[in-house]
Order: C-alpha cells, then sequence, then structure tokens
C-alpha cells in the first residue's frame, strides 16, 4: 500500500516532467522555424536594401543625365536657332548674288543683242560684198575695217570723195546709237615716211584718224562727243609686211563702234564688287 501511495505521489511530477520536455520541444521546433524565417528575411532585406542602392545610383545617374541632355537640348536649340539664322542668311547672300550675276549676265546679253543688231545694221547699210570694207565682232564691241585705198592716197591723210559715200553709211549708224562711242584707228605699214608734214607713221596714223573724225563731224553730222580718234603706227599689223599685197593689208582705217566704256565698265565694276562682298 505504501508503494502505491509513493506511486501515486511521484506520478504527476514524472507526468509534468514529460509535458514540459514535449512543450519545449515544440517549443524549440517554432523557434527554429522563425529563425529560419528571420534569416530568409533578413536575406531578403539586404537583397532589397542592394537592391534600392543600386536603383538610387542608376536614378541620381539618370536624373544627372537627364539635366545634361535638356541642358545639351537647351545648348541645341540655340545652335540649331543660331544654325537656322546663319544658313537663312548664307541663302539670303546667295540668292542676292545669283540675282546680281543674272542682272549682269542679262547686261552682257543686252550688249550681244544691241551688238549683233548693229552688226546686221551696218553690213545692211555698208554692204559685204566689198573686199575693202570688213566688218565683224572682236571683244564684244563692233569693228569696221576700211581698206587704206577707199579713204586716202599714198602717203596722205587727206580724206578722198569716194571714201565719204563709204563713211556716210557708217554715219547714219553711229547718229543710231546715241549712247555708243566710235572710235577710229589709224594704221600703217611698216615703211617708214618722213618729209616736210609728217614726222613718222605714228603722226600719219593720228592724222589720218583725225581727218576720219573730222568728216564724221563736220560733213556727216556725228556728235563729236561720241567721237575718239587715234594713232597705232604699223605696231598692229594684219599680216608681216613682207609683201606688197602685206603691207596693203595692214594700211588701214579701223572704226570702233561700241557702247560708252566708261558707262558700262562702270556698270561691270560697280557690278563685280557687289559681287565680291
Amino acid at each position: 500500500m505504501r508503494k502505491v501511495l509513493v506511486l501515486a505521489a511521484i506520478l504527476p511530477f514524472v507526468l509534468t516532467s514529460c509535458v514540459s520536455k514535449k512543450k519545449f520541444a515544440a517549443l524549440e521546433a517554432q523557434q527554429k522555424e522563425t529563425q529560419d524565417l528571420l534569416n530568409s528575411a533578413t536575406i531578403k532585406l539586404n537583397a532589397c536594401l542592394t537592391e534600392k542602392d543600386a536603383l538610387l545610383s542608376q536614378v541620381d545617374y539618370l536624373k544627372k543625365n537627364n539635366s545634361d541632355l535638356i541642358n545639351s537640348s537647351k545648348e541645341m536649340t540655340v545652335l540649331t536657332t543660331k544654325g537656322a539664322q546663319n544658313l537663312e542668311k548664307s541663302l539670303e547672300s546667295l540668292r542676292e548674288k545669283d540675282l546680281k550675276i543674272t542682272r549682269l549676265q542679262d547686261a552682257l546679253t543686252k550688249k550681244d543683242s544691241v551688238t549683233l543688231a548693229l552688226v546686221t545694221s551696218l553690213k545692211r547699210e555698208v554692204g559685204i560684198d566689198d573686199p575693202d570694207i570688213n566688218i565683224n565682232v572682236e571683244k564684244g564691241v563692233v569693228m569696221i575695217s576700211i581698206a587704206d585705198n577707199l579713204l586716202f592716197k599714198s602717203g596722205s591723210y587727206d580724206v578722198n570723195l569716194k571714201a565719204k559715200s563709204v563713211l556716210a553709211k557708217v554715219a547714219k549708224v553711229v547718229n543710231s546709237k546715241p549712247d555708243f562711242e566710235c572710235m577710229v584707228e589709224g594704221h600703217t605699214d611698216n615703211v617708214p615716211i618722213k618729209n616736210a608734214v609728217l614726222l613718222d607713221n605714228w603722226d600719219l596714223s593720228v592724222k589720218r584718224a583725225t581727218s576720219i573724225v573730222r568728216v564724221l563731224q563736220n560733213d556727216l553730222g556725228v556728235n563729236p562727243k561720241q567721237l575718239i580718234p587715234a594713232g597705232r603706227s604699223s605696231f598692229i599689223p594684219l599680216a608681216d609686211n613682207d609683201t606688197a599685197e602685206n603691207r596693203a593689208k595692214n594700211r588701214r582705217t579701223r572704226i570702233i563702234i561700241m557702247p560708252k566704256i566708261d558707262q558700262f565698265y562702270d556698270m561691270l565694276e560697280k557690278e563685280m564688287k557687289t559681287l565680291s562682298k
């Protein structure tokens, strides 16, 4: 009986001890599970923090890059605006130059047209069948070359009567072009000449040109403001002065009909200076 009582007394303590161990084991298992969860959460948290730092760095970079892009965009806008303005100025300058070139070309074309009309008129008036009269265009001006035997006697500067009929036809065309000038050039061969009146071929060529100018002015009514006498002596020959035939070719009077040189070249010079700006 005593044994039974002792056993009864000990049993609650044994049972209590067993329950405590089970709870402890359960708690321990729960604590381990919680620790595992905590460790996992900590790992995830650290990963998130690392990712956050990376993202913050990226955000800072993007902000800076965006700021740089905005500034660059502003600069590009300024540059683009300036570029557009410069381009417009360049295009305007080109348009102005094109206009000036066109005007210059028009002036030259007009001059060429007038020159062609003048040649046609002269050939109709003077005639083109006479081998002693040659009408052509050289360097943009009309040139009438008249052989010496139609105008003067050998070694003389007195215009003969036969010449006046030819000069009258030339005067008719010159009088129809009051804005043109008429230069009369005397040319000789290279045979020296000297007498009581003439010093040399220079003197002869100048006196012949002056004689033609006087006939055009006094007898044929050409405005003296349009007339220019010039002597060229023997220094611009058409052929070598080695035969009588060639020397005859070189003895000639050349009448040059042209726009007033000062006006025409003033216009050209003005246009060219403007083009060079």
